[in-house]
């Protein structure tokens, strides 16, 4: 009974796969008032048809940055970053601010928009002030979210005239501080736009977890990055009723967080008021999250040094860590026969009874550098800021500690 079950939802997932072609983001800003120390986080899962991405080091007019970005030489557009005056910026792109014409393609300076604020603004509210002193029609349908160091945050749902504020630290907005966006507005069209299952799903997550303050940048990979369960079909493959011998361990991917298009996942931790604002960690998924750990990166002193894993080294287009993690996206998404096979993922590969899935192979090694890193950090905020060499040594071990443990674990080195 339970194996017919199990037939007829992946039955169901097969009709429906394919449906949301579109590109498609998960995102969501934790006030400090719901994070165990009592810093606030924004986080963001992107999902594009561009799987090429690094972090890079950008001069600007009045804040020096770094951010994620795609392989350009200099890239024009930015799509999550932090300043060196505490400042962050992300955006989801949304379906249901405008009214399309045909053949229209809107939201042309998301990313634009996110650069230029990177290099200007110090607090949200300087943010809302560039967006009001911005030429119309803006060219933006997207959802921002912002940090800044005085411990504000907000999620900005823009279109090409108007934006509508919603204040993560206004209970009226967000009682149980937090708030999701995928890729739908609450100012836009009613049931339009996409991303209501995902949506779902990340804040039925955080609900729980903002309750209990367990909600840390290592929390939202392993629940929101790695997450593999649809709530509107009741199903998380992760509870091991998707595996042999069950079924034969392949699944259709419909809704969930974690996508074949997942090409980075971002935690930005923030500081509390009256914290030295370069303090703001970003900690820094860049590959196919379900198989690449994560690793901090800060603002101070990445003119000189980023860590090697997340750079593009020479006339290469993506950083050695996205080319290894995409070797091991394509054993998952092995299935090419056909129309739709691009749905088709090798679950069993990914997570398995063993224990020795991709994905829980990859877990232990972040763990692992979580338990090292975090403490050294705290201890930089509560004694002294570290120095740049010392951020260079952290960046060093690293660099060395993932690439030891990605071979060992997958056979794949990392150049």
């Amino acid at each position: 009974m339970k194996r017919t079950y199990i037939i007829i939802l992946c039955f169901c997932c097969l009709l429906m796969a394919g449906m949301e072609t579109i590109r498609a983001c998960t995102s969501a800003i934790i006030s400090g008032k719901v994070t165990p120390d009592g810093r606030p986080i924004m986080w963001k899962n992107r999902d594009t048809s561009n799987l090429l991405n690094c972090v890079r080091y950008m001069k600007g007019e009045k804040y020096n940055f770094i951010a994620v970005t795609g392989y350009a030489k200099n890239p024009r557009s930015i799509w999550i970053g932090t300043n060196e005056a505490g400042f962050s910026i992300m955006n989801t792109v949304s379906y249901n601010l405008i009214e399309k014409k045909e053949g229209e393609k809107t939201g042309s300076r998301n990313g634009t928009v996110m650069r230029r604020a990177l290099e200007i603004c110090a607090t949200v509210d300087d943010f809302k002030n560039y967006l009001d002193t911005l030429p119309r029609p803006l060219y933006v349908e997207t959802n921002f979210g912002v940090i800044d160091a005085q411990g504000n945050g907000a999620y900005f749902e823009v279109d090409y005239t108007n934006y509508t504020e919603y204040n993560v630290n206004d209970p009226s907005v967000a009682p149980h501080g937090y708030i999701v966006r995928a890729n739908f507005s609450v100012s836009g069209k009613l049931d339009e736009g996409a991303g209501y299952v995902r949506y779902q799903q990340a804040e039925q997550e955080i609900f729980t977890a903002a309750a209990t303050q367990e909600i840390t940048p290592q929390w939202l990979f392993s629940n929101l990055s790695r997450s593999f369960a649809n709530p509107l079909m009741g199903i998380d493959l992760k509870s091991g009723l998707f595996n042999k011998p069950q079924t034969n361990g392949w699944f259709v991917e419909q809704d969930f967080i974690a996508r074949k298009k997942s090409s980075c996942a971002i935690a930005i931790q923030g500081v509390k008021p009256g914290e030295d604002a370069s303090f703001t960690t970003m900690w820094t998924v860049i590959g196919y999250p379900p198989v690449t750990p994560a690793i901090p990166v800060w603002v101070k002193g990445a003119a000189k040094k980023l860590p090697h894993l997340l750079c593009v080294q020479g006339d290469k287009y993506s950083s050695p860590l996205c080319d290894a993690t995409s070797l091991l996206r394509n054993q998952v998404y092995s299935y090419t026969r056909g129309s739709n096979a691009e749905t088709y993922f090798n679950w069993e590969l990914l997570f398995n009874r063993k224990g020795n899935g991709y994905m829980q192979l990859n877990e232990g090694i972040e763990q692992e550098l979580f338990r090292e890193l975090y403490p050294r950090i705290e201890n930089w905020r509560t004694a002294k800021a570290p120095s740049v060499d010392e951020i260079y040594q952290l960046y060093d071990e690293s660099d060395k500690f993932i690439t030891e443990k990605f071979e060992e674990a997958f056979s794949i080195p990392i150049r």
